[in-house]
């Protein structure tokens, strides 16, 4: 009995701490926000797409970057990733501008994505449509 007790203990410390470091991760850090560049072109380039520009607007003026990168994964997946696994169109779009809104978790893990409340509809869908563009980025 003694020992459960302990290791009850221990593992809600365990996750208190985790969150602590979670929350710690996704709300600091505002001075460490990596720019998203501008992808490499062959032929049209993406950076004159107004929607890749708005997109990349929104999203360096939010806290995304605080748990994203373009390339690579963070704290959630990189946006090439994300780009990769949803097909551009009007379904893919709605539906990550709703996780971006109402946060979400299970797709890449058990790490849960924040809600952004904030964000309006018009505003998470454009920077979806950014994200979904660096799919074809080199």
């Amino acid at each position: 009995m003694l020992n459960n007790c302990k290791l009850l203990t221990v593992k809600k410390i365990s996750i208190a701490l985790f969150v602590i470091l979670l929350a710690g991760a996704c709300s600091s850090g505002g001075d460490k926000k990596e720019a998203a560049p501008a992808p490499a072109s062959s032929g049209s380039s993406l950076s004159s797409n107004p929607d890749y520009q708005k997109g990349l607007e929104l999203i360096a003026k939010s806290d995304c970057l605080t748990c994203h990168k373009v390339g690579e994964k963070l704290i959630g997946p990189s946006y090439k990733d994300v780009a990769a696994k949803y097909e551009s169109n009007e379904e893919n779009i709605d539906l990550l501008a709703g996780k971006i809104i109402k946060g979400g978790q299970g797709v890449w893990g058990q790490i849960p994505m924040t809600a952004h409340p904030q964000i309006s509809e018009a505003d998470a869908k454009q920077m979806v449509k950014y994200i979904l563009l660096l799919k074809t980025a080199q």
